[in-house]
Order: structure tokens, then sequence, then C-alpha cells
């Protein structure tokens, strides 16, 4: 798959995650808001990671810098 997330992206991602990590941790979000909440940080971490983000890949968007040969 190709890269479709650029470096601001991705830090954005992984902030929300670390946020609503501690958040559930600490009890201050629970129950099934909080399990949800912990799955969606774990898909912002995962595509943190790989760089790619299938949503963008299906919409079309792009938010990495692409060399000017492509």
């Amino acid at each position: 798959m190709k890269k479709n997330m650029g470096i601001l992206d991705r830090s954005l991602r992984i902030v929300i995650a670390a946020v609503l990590i501690v958040l559930f941790f600490t009890n201050v979000i629970s129950g099934v808001l909080g399990i949800v909440l912990l799955v969606v940080s774990g898909v912002f971490l995962l595509t943190s990671i790989l760089s790619v983000c299938p949503l963008y890949s299906l919409l079309g968007i792009k938010t990495c810098k692409t060399p000017v040969n492509e």
C-alpha cells in the first residue's frame, strides 16, 4: 500500500490516541463509550505507524508530500 498520511496527520492521530488511552485507563471514560474510543485509538495508532489510512484511500485523500516526478 502506498503511504497517504503526512507527518502532521500522523502526529495528531498519535496524540489523540494517547489522550483517549489515558482517559480510559484513568476511568474518566468508561463503559461502551470507553471501549469504542479505545478501539478508535488503536486504529489511530495502527494507521499512524503504517502511514496508511484505508478511508483516505477510498476517498482519494493524500496528506503526505509527493515528489515532483510522480
